[in-house]
């Protein structure tokens, strides 16, 4: 993986933990305070209604990444890979669409937007992603160098997800998330598991 990868998930990991605590320790004067305060009342509604700040966060991103997925195994489709690989291609891409059903329902349930905005995204350590010119050098593969390819851009990206999954279950409050949350860490990893395997016969 990449240390820009790396360095967003470490920073992930502990922001979305700090935020789980209360608002962080920025500076406090002027629209930067009113934000902050407009946050913490946001936060003692959810709170109140049984999810915080990392709850909304973790849908948020997770339904974009899902999408991102989603997006990457359907270039397995119609591909001369093994049957194996576009098994799991299709596995990928049907479980990811459920999820993204349910979560994107949580958040419509909770009042909160379907995406969160770029800023928000960068004030909790970017935006953990399988870009548009990654999915494209997948897509473009040649039939020789299609397999190695799709699994090495899979891997990466479901160890976004593992991440993502290991904040949320350090930093969340919902119960039904935080059990989404470990479902997705522990079906990464079995998945993840694999697909090196795979790499290697």
């Amino acid at each position: 993986m990449t240390g820009r990868r790396s360095a967003v998930r470490i920073a992930l990991a502990l922001s979305l933990a700090a935020g789980a605590a209360g608002v962080s320790g920025c500076g406090t004067s002027g629209g930067r305070w009113a934000q902050q305060v407009m946050a913490s009342r946001a936060a003692d509604v959810g709170a109140a209604r049984g999810f915080n700040a990392a709850d909304v966060m973790f849908l948020q991103m997770m339904v974009v990444h899902n999408g991102q997925g989603v997006e990457l195994a359907r270039l397995a489709r119609g591909r001369a890979v093994r049957a194996e690989i576009g098994l799991l291609a299709g596995a990928i891409a049907a479980t990811q669409r459920d999820e993204t059903a349910s979560m994107a329902g949580l958040l419509r349930e909770w009042g909160q937007p379907p995406t969160a905005p770029p800023d928000e995204h960068a004030a909790h350590g970017g935006m953990p992603e399988t870009d548009a010119r990654e999915i494209a050098s997948v897509a473009d593969a040649g039939p020789a160098d299609f397999e190695r390819a799709f699994l090495n851009a899979m891997i990466a990206h479901q160890d976004d997800a593992v991440q993502l999954a290991a904040a949320e279950v350090s930093g969340g409050l919902h119960p039904g998330v935080k059990a989404l949350a470990g479902r997705i860490e522990a079906s990464r990893r079995a998945q993840i598991e694999r697909m090196l395997a795979l790499l290697e016969d």
